[in-house]
């Protein structure tokens, strides 16, 4: 069996001679702070002159764009993706996107390869979603067309009003498996919490591999949280005025003895895993790597169960605070990730962290929008667990 038909999807090959079809009269890409690096590999990839635009910050910290070229009547793509220093990044984008639209640009393609606060899509205790009010905010700001990358939960692209392709890393993490793990055939896939065994589980099923699923927290998990609209309520001695039950009902009807009945807390169990590592290289999905406490945990279980190896691959790396540290401390032997967000320095930390490109899928999406051809074989054999 081909390796081409295990990994399903590989990156376009062909995207080179395929950008001598765009007229680069009317495209501009341009770019804010956040990932110029990624910006110019794009332009370079489809032969463009990265945009003239100015992004700078006054000494009262407000943001100022300036674009030196014309945008009037043209294609805008403004790349610009999420890190560390998330406000600022998204009022930039938002600045530079209403920039254009006061410009008279035709459309203003927001390039978000990692989009912020894409955790925050669910409701929290009294709290609010906030990827809600973002992707509101980038409607108002004159975005016409989203690009992004592996979101959170795909669901989010309902909070936009505005076209949004969510484009896959999963061709290239598979790539990587197949080519750059010796024998990884001796593999098995691990879901680090059932969370994520879906998308384990897709991975496994293309490379045909097992699956393993670590059950159990060290602490609480996003699900769990209490929300603020389970308020308790009041006791009072009093029992409710009910209407008359006929006979034949009441003996089909079941009532609590006081009030309504408190929600049952769930327990953790200790970490635990579902599935056989010992002597097999484990290989953890991911789609994001922040904090990383959770991952080293579960590391630290799989080489007490027998796992030889350990590597662990996503889409994002954001690796805050300390991360490069205690990788580096952990048994995970290789920590791959793509080049969405800017992370050189943590590289410079910690040497057991690798990067994928992605520039080629970017440039290749960019192309396939402003020749209004379809976007389907970027996500041909793509599942929706993917």
């Amino acid at each position: 069996m081909s390796k081409r038909r295990l990994g399903s999807v590989r990156p376009p090959k062909r995207c080179r001679s395929d950008m001598d079809n765009i007229s680069t009269s009317d495209i501009v890409i341009i770019n804010g702070n956040s990932h110029p690096d990624l910006a110019n590999m794009v332009a370079e990839r489809m032969g463009l002159k990265n945009g003239g635009c100015s992004v700078f910050h006054k000494s009262n910290r407000e943001t100022i764009v300036e674009i030196s070229d014309s945008v009037r009547g043209k294609d805008i793509y403004i790349i610009q993706t999420g890190t560390k220093d998330a406000n600022n990044n998204i009022m930039e984008l938002l600045i530079m996107a209403y920039a254009c639209k006061t410009s008279s640009a035709r459309s203003i393609v927001g390039v978000i390869p990692y989009l912020p606060y894409s955790k925050q899509c669910k409701m929290r205790k009294r709290g609010c979603i906030v990827s809600k009010l973002l992707a509101k905010m980038m409607c108002t700001s004159g975005l016409t067309h989203i690009i992004t990358m592996d979101l959170h939960q795909k669901e989010i692209q309902g909070f936009f009003d505005i076209p949004v392709d969510n484009l896959r890393a999963s061709p290239f993490l598979l790539q990587y498996i197949q080519e750059s793990i010796p024998d990884y055939r001796n593999s098995v896939i691990v879901a680090r919490n059932p969370g994520v065994a879906k998308k384990a589980n897709s991975y496994a099923e293309r490379l045909r591999l097992g699956l393993a699923v670590i059950h159990g927290e060290q602490k609480e998990a996003e699900s769990d949280e209490v929300d603020g609209r389970y308020s308790p309520p009041p006791t009072r001695n009093s029992t409710p005025q009910h209407a008359p039950i006929s006979s034949s009902n009441r003996q089909r009807t079941t009532s609590v003895s006081v009030g309504v009945p408190e929600h049952i807390c769930k327990v953790k169990p200790p970490l635990t895993i579902v599935g056989d590592v010992n002597g097999r290289i484990a290989i953890m999905v991911d789609d994001l790597i922040d904090d990383v406490q959770a991952f080293v945990a579960a590391a630290e279980m799989l080489k007490e169960n027998g796992a030889c190896k350990i590597y662990v691959l996503a889409t994002h790396g954001l690796l805050s605070s300390d991360a490069p540290r205690l990788l580096d401390e952990s048994p995970i032997d290789e920590i791959v990730v793509t080049n969405t967000i800017p992370h050189e320095i943590q590289k410079l930390q910690c040497h057991k962290i690798k990067t994928i490109d992605i520039s080629i899928l970017i440039a290749e999406a960019i192309r396939r929008i402003h020749n209004k051809e379809s976007m389907s074989y970027l996500f041909r054999n793509v599942t929706l667990e993917d």
